[in-house]
């Protein structure tokens, strides 16, 4: 399986192709956007494909949007602790969120 191929598998399983796109692209995650950021997370929590969609926007650097239930913020924090060579786990997940 290509990279390629990859992307799109996990792509068609997410519980976000029936959500509105912008729903996960919020202008900010504080003020009034936090009630569009906890709906984007609610999407994400039943999301059988969260892991590889958090995967993803780490890996790419994914600078904007709600990627695996996580803040471009929340990114930038977990990228900042994590150690070279070590994998993101879960629990990684549950101290940025």
């Amino acid at each position: 399986m290509t990279a390629t191929e990859y992307a799109s598998e996990w792509r068609s399983a997410g519980a976000c192709l029936s959500a509105d796109p912008d729903l996960f692209y919020p202008i900010s995650t504080n003020g009034l956007a936090r009630s569009q950021v906890a709906e984007a997370r609610a999407v994400c929590e039943r999301c059988a494909v969260r892991r590889q969609c958090l995967d993803f926007a780490l890996r790419t650097g994914e600078t904007h949007g709600i990627w695996g239930g996580t803040t471009p913020e929340e990114r930038r924090r977990a990228r900042r602790r994590k150690q070279p060579g070590k994998l993101f786990t879960m629990p990684d997940l549950a101290r940025v969120s």
